[in-house]
């Protein structure tokens, strides 16, 4: 029997793709936890076929949870499910272990299809993805400003972008003001920008959410 284990903190999308997948698969159980604490329990405590993981769990962000899981469990196939669209965090993402990458806008047949893929030791790529990466790779995204930072100093920048404030940022991310401050002078650094609304209109033309 294959066990799934959904990782997202809305109750009533984990619910939609519990169904979803009930309806779309054969004999299955299926596991859910709304933070990145309950995630660490739930993989050292229970075997499990695939992981569903968001990338915006409390107590977490980016792609720790997904290293935090890989470290505690290198061969559990992980399909990351994101708001965020494929071009800003799928090339991330797969470098830090995930075996396939779908937003929250895809297909629910294709949740289907990847987790058959990645259950058979697979890694899934929708053409829409497939499409974007080698659109990607082609114009050199690579070498864009914003390649030049960590995955932490990606999200920061993204959260910073946004509008939140250090405070609010080091609240959501679960670390000190003085923390987020500096990756904050390390991001204005790489990406040659002065202030925050520099860096808002930096994000703006880089089309990242």
């Amino acid at each position: 029997m294959l066990k799934v284990l959904i990782a997202d903190d809305h109750a009533l999308f984990r619910r939609g793709v519990k169904d979803l997948l009930i309806n779309g698969l054969s004999a299955m159980t299926v596991g859910e936890c709304g933070n990145a604490h309950d995630l660490l329990q739930s993989i050292r405590h229970k075997t499990w076929d695939v992981l569903i993981l968001d990338i915006g769990m409390p107590g977490t962000a980016g792609t720790e949870a997904l290293k935090q899981v890989k470290a505690e469990c290198p061969q559990l196939p992980v399909i990351i499910l994101s708001m965020h669209p494929e071009d800003q965090y799928a090339v991330r993402m797969f470098k830090a272990g995930a075996n396939a990458y779908l937003t929250k806008a895809s297909a629910p047949q294709e949740l289907v299809a990847a987790v058959k893929k990645v259950c058979t030791g697979g890694r899934y790529v929708n053409q829409s993805l497939g499409e974007k990466l080698v659109h990607m790779l082609h114009r050199g995204h690579e070498e864009h400003p914003q390649a030049l930072l960590s995955d932490r100093e990606y999200e920061v920048m993204r959260l910073l972008a946004s509008g939140k404030t250090v405070s609010e940022i080091a609240k959501h991310l679960h670390l000190g003001i003085t923390t987020i401050s500096t990756y904050r002078g390390r991001i204005l650094e790489k990406l040659r920008l002065k202030n925050n609304a520099e860096l808002m209109r930096y994000a703006v033309q880089q089309g990242i959410e």
